[in-house]
């Protein structure tokens, strides 16, 4: 496959072609991310698609150009989820058989969705790059045929209908920020938004923990990162494709990396501003927002995916409202007295504070008539709401000492 893949006439195919499986995400306007940043941002919903994620769209469109024998050998693919979906979906649609590698830490909605749409899952490593691994030596093995999740340019030009859809619902956008796992639909994305807007500004965002296209960009070569460490587990991706690369450095305007503290937070704003759940990945380019140095703009933002198990929801749940001083934990040491306990209660009642959790621990020190220890896990409205009962418990005298909170 050639670089002249990526043509206007193959986007053009593409986004006539993934319309037959896809559903119409529209933009969403955001009055919470408009107000925060000074842009007028709009939500690309991908997490809206029957799979959950965009990746059905760059799947189907690649398996639409094989021939009768390369589909009628079977298809095989290696990932941490979205596109395990978005192939076993393609391959039923076409009515043959899926094989899918997936690492065993991907998340059990994404396995149990895989096999709900017919295809096998196999289970190998701790990492995509492990699991890809185990593709191809089953694909050598099966002789099936292997469809890449990202370094491929068919699989990017389908990715690419994001960006036409994009711009045809708003012609004037400024900026589109784009989630970088390997490179697939940042390079499908970017590549065609410039064909059909040559200033608009696309923009990729990485975690923090696996910014291999970062690398890759600062040395002008692929670079295979060492290890990966994120939440972002749809973007965890040691290397980025090299088929790819090239658009990428073509077409990208820039990169902005971001830790996994602030994709907890962007969940909550997610929730709790727009009720739609999004994924670690996919949740990228809300955080990126607050990086952008831009104000005035007309700003497209695209979630990429919502395929996420109630086990990490709670986690980084619990973990956004410590992050957000809704949850803190005070510690404080008493007489051991009948009464303190009351007094302590109604001090924070008085504060508006919910004591959700308490413990008391008699033992602290040797002498429990000098002073035993209460921790106290409260639920608070935010940063003021609890510096507020933090200082009533201080004016009391309690020299309150805040500790780490947990649930």
């Amino acid at each position: 496959m050639t670089d002249t893949t990526l043509t206007l006439d193959t986007f053009k195919e593409a986004a006539d072609r993934v319309k037959e499986v896809t559903q119409e995400t529209k933009l969403v306007y955001s009055p919470h991310f408009s107000r925060e940043t000074g842009n007028e941002v709009y939500l690309k919903p991908e997490n809206m698609q029957r799979t959950g994620a965009y990746k059905v769209r760059g799947a189907y469109y690649k398996i639409s150009t094989l021939s009768d024998a390369g589909r009628g050998r079977g298809l095989i693919t290696a990932s941490a989820g979205n596109h395990a979906q978005g192939v076993a979906y393609a391959a039923r649609k076409f009515g043959v058989p899926a094989t899918i590698v997936m690492p065993t830490t991907t998340p059990y909605i994404k396995v149990e969705r895989t096999k709900a749409h017919g295809a096998d899952v196999v289970l190998a490593g701790d990492v995509y790059d492990d699991a890809y691994a185990r593709a191809l030596e089953l694909a050598d093995e099966k002789g099936l045929t292997f469809i890449h999740p990202f370094n491929d340019l068919q699989v990017a030009a389908g990715q690419g209908s994001i960006a036409k859809e994009i711009i045809d619902e708003l012609p004037d956008v400024d900026c589109i920020l784009v989630p970088i796992g390997g490179g697939g639909l940042a390079s499908g994305v970017a590549t065609l938004a410039k064909m059909l807007k040559p200033d608009v500004a696309v923009i990729g965002v990485e975690p923090a923990g696996a910014a291999c296209m970062k690398a890759s960009l600062e040395a002008g070569h692929i670079v295979k990162l060492p290890s990966v460490n994120t939440i972002a587990d749809g973007t965890a991706v040691l290397e980025p494709g090299d088929k790819v690369f090239p658009y990428i450095k073509k077409n990208l305007d820039g990169i902005v990396t971001v830790d996994d503290d602030e994709l907890i937070v962007a969940f909550l704003d997610m929730v709790e501003s727009h009720k739609m759940i999004v994924e670690n990945s996919g949740l990228l380019t809300v955080a990126a927002l607050k990086h952008l140095d831009v104000r005035g703009k007309k700003v497209a933002s695209i979630l990429s995916g919502g395929n996420m198990d109630v086990i990490t929801m709670s986690t980084v749940v619990q973990h956004g409202l410590i992050q957000r001083d809704r949850i803190f934990t005070v510690s404080v040491l008493l007489p051991d007295r009948p009464g303190q306990l009351v007094n302590v209660a109604q001090m924070i009642a008085e504060q508006n504070g919910n004591v959700i959790r308490l413990d008391h621990n008699q033992f602290v020190t040797a002498n429990r008539n000098a002073a035993v220890e209460l921790r106290l896990t409260i639920e608070a409205f935010g940063p003021a709401h609890k510096e507020r009962i933090v200082r009533a418990l201080e004016v009391a005298g309690l020299s309150p000492r805040l500790i780490q909170a947990h649930l």
